[in-house]
């Protein structure tokens, strides 16, 4: 079966691993430490914070920005519901704005149609891999005197202009097995801003900077040393695996001809690293009965906007975001990963074409 992804773990990853299982620190120790120095020189940033999920990076992140309750904070409405959800554990409301057509990410203009005097932060997420269009929305975010959150989970090395996501405001990646580097579980929260990466540090282990010294309400977010042995393997093979899922990408878009199928565009000045390779179609559920029979894999990234489940229609949720709601009976993943090979895309191509 061609998957429609897998992780690439090695013997430097597995023997890292059993290097922590028999140093007998399994939580808490230098392989954390040296993660965190490493990805925050990878993004570009002063400091980085590991937590335990992409998740509870973005939780931690929103209230490090001091989010809570009372608060708006504006994000995409066509993205994994975490970018949503960790806003309502914060206590604060998620203000869903649309996302262009043409690269998936949120529509500034709507971002600006959406402030009120109760916004208070910005969660952008750059979807697929590829940034958001970050000049704008520094500049509404100054403007208008707004928090800046990069939901950059899906997109490791990816960059604006020459400049790595996650480095523009306060940054959250996620580390599961899916992602384009992985540690099983994990996440982590880069920053230039020292209070936000002190608190962070302070959330995620029970609002404590000493042990049984709680200053603030806290959590047990933490990464144990087995995820960052992982991790600092990882992040030496991240741009090798990125650029084979790059160059997947542009074999899959010089191959595709179906006039059908609306294949990934690359803005100017992004570097675009291909977490998904996501086509348009309208004939959808052909092309899923092709792959199916010829047991290549796919994924529908997403089926349903945020604001359209059920939970957010419980919550009283009534928006219209026609571009969202469009793409997701559109969009259609194809295998792009890095052990992908080019008969694989040969075999792919030849279903859906």
């Amino acid at each position: 079966m061609i998957k429609i992804s897998d992780p690439y773990i090695g013997e430097e990853e597995i023997n890292a691993v059993r290097r922590v299982l028999t140093s007998g620190t399994l939580a808490r120790g230098q392989e954390t430490k040296s993660f965190e120095k490493h990805f925050a020189a990878y993004v570009g940033t002063k400091d980085a914070v590991a937590t335990s999920s992409g998740t509870t990076a973005l939780h931690t992140a929103l209230i490090a920005n001091g989010i809570g309750k009372g608060d708006e904070v504006i994000t995409s409405g066509f993205s994994f519901i975490a970018s949503a959800n960790t806003i309502l554990h914060t206590g604060a409301k998620p203000v869903f704005a649309d996302v262009n057509y043409d690269d998936f990410n949120i529509d500034t203009e709507d971002v600006e149609r959406k402030i009120t005097d109760k916004t208070k932060a910005i969660v952008v997420v750059h979807l697929y891999g590829q940034s958001c269009d970050m000049k704008r929305i520094r500049e509404i975010c100054e403007t208008h005197n707004l928090k800046l959150i990069e939901d950059a989970c899906q997109a490791h090395g990816a960059e604006y202009e020459g400049k790595r996501v996650g480095s523009f405001g306060t940054g959250c990646f996620s580390f599961y097995a899916t992602k384009n580097m992985v540690t099983g579980e994990g996440g982590i929260i880069t920053t230039d801003d020292d209070k936000v990466a002190e608190s962070a540090r302070m959330i995620i282990s029970h609002g404590s900077k000493i042990n049984y010294e709680n200053v603030q309400m806290g959590y047990n977010f933490r990464m144990t040393e087995m995820q960052a042995a992982i991790g600092n393997v990882q992040i030496k093979r991240v741009d090798e695996l990125n650029q084979k899922r790059i160059e997947n990408a542009g074999l899959f878009s010089s191959l595709i001809k179906n006039h059908d199928i609306s294949v990934p565009k690359v803005m100017n000045g992004r570097k675009h690293v291909f977490h998904l390779y996501t086509i348009k179609t309208q004939n959808r559920e052909e092309i899923i009965e092709k792959l199916q029979k010829n047991n290549i894999g796919y994924g529908i990234y997403y089926p349903k906007p945020i604001h359209k489940q059920e939970l957010y229609q419980k919550l009283g949720y009534k928006d219209s975001l026609p571009v969202s709601e469009k793409l997701s009976g559109e969009v259609l993943s194809l295998p792009v990963h890095p052990k992908v090979t080019k008969e694989n895309i040969e075999k792919i191509i030849s279903c859906i074409e």
